[in-house]
């Protein structure tokens, strides 16, 4: 089972492809169920509230901001067994999703493509116990095992 939040990249491949291969997916949104952030996967985001689920903590009609986003992955991390980030910048709030998951001591695997670029938060999520993501067999595997890991202290 996939959970991605349904933006613009990353989570719209990672969804679109589960749906492909008859696999199960959870998009959790950064907006109400009225709403679709990115506009372009409204039929995306309806297709996963027939079929399979969508989960938002933004109530009708509430008003969302920037706020909302890092909620949302927080969300994630906490309904996980494992968190994967295959792409994000120096700015982006899947920063908030892999510190989660580091908190909640569930694993947190790192893109080798993303640990090569040495920046400054994926250098320090490494140092708390992020692993780098080899292959797929080793999330299958933490998710598996009851997927702990020994993080650093904070």
């Amino acid at each position: 089972m996939i959970v991605s939040g349904l933006a613009t990249g990353i989570d719209t491949a990672a969804h679109t492809a589960t749906l492909d291969h008859k696999g199960r997916t959870i998009a959790v949104l950064g907006t109400s169920f009225e709403e679709c952030n990115p506009a372009a996967n409204r039929e995306l985001q309806a297709r996963i509230g027939r079929d399979h689920l969508l989960l938002t903590q933004i109530a009708p009609g509430q008003r969302t901001g920037k706020w909302a986003f890092p909620a949302r992955n927080r969300l994630m991390a906490l309904i996980s067994d494992a968190t994967v980030i295959i792409e994000a910048g120096v700015t982006s709030g899947t920063q908030h999703q892999g510190w989660e998951a580091i908190r909640l001591n569930t694993p947190l695997f790192l893109a080798q493509s993303l640990i090569d670029r040495k920046l400054d938060w994926t250098e320090m999520m490494l140092d708390y116990g992020a692993r780098p993501l080899a292959s797929t067999e080793d999330v299958l595997g933490a998710v598996a095992t009851g997927g702990t890991f020994d993080p650093i202290p904070f």
